[in-house]
């Protein structure tokens, strides 16, 4: 189907002038935001029918203003519909039924995530990596229980009280395990006199960490640095999507979800950390 892409977007932009009337500069605009988009969109082929995911695109875009994200949008829906008046079965996903934030925070570049860790104790070190390496959400890891946690996977509560299991990477075991060596938590991971630490108290902790290196960093941020980097390195947009518990994405039954022994190889894999 890529390959037959460009024949159709060259009738497409045809069609635009010459039964639409639109001039010259508006088809080439179409024609540029195609190009760019049809760079990130993964296209799915499921027999006779087509599914463009969206959601590779809509992220590389999201910090753009919500005007310009919903121009480059509207083309992609016309071009869509253009292959539907072609006989062609094309589904949009990740389109309307998901919205990304206008201002998706920035990640945090690993070289800094690193440098921030060289000047943490215990406690903070075992913070910052419990964000970076699992994505969790600040309310997900303060209710963080010890339970929850084995060898290869911890299991997480999220929103809508929502179950779903991560990948552990070695190294982040390793750490817990010393971590609880010297503050072992009752109940909860982070806890202090038998109460959890309270989501605003971790929050505080990553301001203070990354404020030793100049850096102002929200624990969303170190959320969003570990979907960027496994995104980056190639990981499936459903499993990361998967792994960060976006209950939109889990009705996403078009794709082939990857068995768990194959999603931890993967996940190591595509990790920075993954080999420490």
């Amino acid at each position: 189907m890529r390959k037959s892409i460009d024949k159709y977007k060259k009738e497409f932009l045809i069609a635009l002038m010459e039964y639409k009337g639109y001039s010259e500069l508006t088809a080439k605009t179409y024609d540029e935001v195609l190009h760019e988009a049809f760079k990130y969109i993964e296209i799915i082929q499921e027999n006779a029918h087509t599914i463009f995911n969206l959601m590779p695109y809509r992220i590389h875009i999201a910090n753009l203003n919500a005007k310009t994200i919903s121009k480059k949008l509207s083309a992609i829906r016309s071009f869509s519909e253009f292959l539907h008046e072609q006989g062609l079965h094309v589904t949009l996903h990740a389109d309307e039924s998901i919205k990304v934030a206008k201002t998706l925070p920035k990640p945090v570049a690993h070289k800094y995530i690193l440098e921030a860790l060289q000047q943490c104790n215990l406690q903070e070190k075992l913070l910052v990596v419990m964000l970076y390496t699992l994505g969790l959400r600040i309310s997900e890891l303060a209710s963080l229980e010890c339970k929850d946690i084995d060898s290869e996977w911890i299991r997480v509560i999220g929103k809508g009280n929502k179950q779903r299991d991560i990948p552990l990477l070695k190294s982040t075991k390793k750490l817990i395990d010393e971590y609880l060596s010297t503050f072992m938590g009752k109940k909860f991971l982070f806890e202090k006199k038998g109460e959890r630490l309270s989501e605003n108290s971790l929050r505080y902790i990553i301001t203070k960490i990354f404020k030793r290196i100049a850096l102002k960093v929200t624990p969303h941020q170190l959320r969003h640095s570990y979907a960027s980097s496994l995104l980056n390195a190639g990981a499936p947009i459903v499993d990361v999507s998967e792994l960060l518990g976006h209950s939109s994405m889990a009705t996403a039954q078009i794709y082939t979800k990857l068995g768990s022994a194959l999603k931890q190889q993967n996940y190591n894999k595509a990790h920075p950390l993954g080999d420490s």
